[in-house]
């Protein structure tokens, strides 16, 4: 009997225990790294970029690296997803060479269109809808900063993009309370809202978010793709930037995290994203050790 396999589509697809197992699993390969440990050795991850990427491209190559693997980069310019082949055809095809799919594309139908006619498990590098790799990394370094996340506040001020539905499935997850402070026109899908029941609340400005906070977050005003909306965007998220005035709101011991790349003076001020509550760089650092982690989850079993 053909194993199943396992795929990475959204947060829900692994059980709290198994996110909490992740997270501390990633913790561990950070600290403790074997440069003889390689369960990956003579494996294959397929990385599928319909968008251009810094921390995800070199995260996930270097993960696997580090475990006797390989990585091949694969953009639509260079393979026939570019040319119009059917996605099934492409995910039969390229699942029959390889352990595993990475794609970070726009379309979320695309990755889950991958994982039904794939072979082998396929991942959510980052689509419009969902980027639930980042929140790995976001959920580790509150872990390493504070401890586990279960019941704190998080509040998340600015777009309802796919970081902020990524926030709400983890609201779900790992069990903690989610405050949004969003404008009226870019509120976050009301169906990944109405899924969290009452871990998610919204709220007028984001020092009412924040009020109480154990973490704030942010993200860009205009998300890649978004580009020609930016002049719109910046008029209707101007009262939408974590200030220090923001970060007072919160705990005293609050954190403030951003999935970057960031626009100081835009979404965040410079004296918080490189002040002393943030930690945003070993939040990117935390991409490679979190998938790490998911790999060896997925390729593993």
């Amino acid at each position: 009997m053909i194993k199943q396999p396992r795929h990475f589509i959204s947060l829900q697809d692994l059980t709290s225990d198994e996110l909490r197992t992740l997270i501390h699993r990633a913790i561990e390969l950070k600290n403790h790294r074997d440069p003889e440990f390689q369960p990956l050795k003579g494996r294959v991850l397929a990385m599928i970029f319909e968008k251009s990427s810094t921390r995800t491209r070199i995260s996930f190559e270097a993960g696997m690296a580090h475990f006797g693997g390989s990585a091949l980069f694969l953009s639509p310019r260079d393979t026939q997803l570019g040319r119009g082949e059917p996605l099934e055809d492409s995910a039969k095809v390229i699942s029959s060479m390889v352990d595993c799919i990475m794609l970070r594309t726009h379309n979320h139908d695309t990755v889950t269109t991958f994982a039904q006619h794939s072979n082998v498990p396929v991942i959510n590098g980052l689509t419009d809808l969902l980027h639930p790799c980042q929140l790995l990394a976001d959920m580790q370094t509150y872990f390493e900063q504070r401890g586990d996340i279960l019941g704190k506040t998080v509040a998340w001020v600015g777009d309802g993009n796919n970081m902020c539905h990524s926030y709400i499935n983890a609201a779900r997850a790992f069990d903690f309370r989610l405050n949004i402070a969003c404008p009226d026109d870019y509120q976050p899908d009301q169906s990944i809202v109405a899924s969290a029941g009452d871990k998610v609340q919204f709220f007028a400005t984001p020092e009412e978010a924040a009020s109480e906070a154990d973490l704030i977050v942010t993200d860009v005003w205009a998300s890649m793709g978004q580009e020609n909306e930016q002049k719109k965007r910046e008029i209707a998220f101007k009262h939408y930037q974590v200030t220090e005035r923001t970060m007072q709101a919160a705990n005293t011991d609050a954190l403030f995290m951003h999935c970057l790349p960031a626009h100081r003076g835009e979404e965040v001020a410079a004296k918080v994203i490189d002040g002393p509550q943030s930690v945003v760089f070993a939040e990117a650092e935390n991409r490679l050790h979190a998938q790490k982690a998911l790999l060896e989850f997925l390729i593993c079993r």
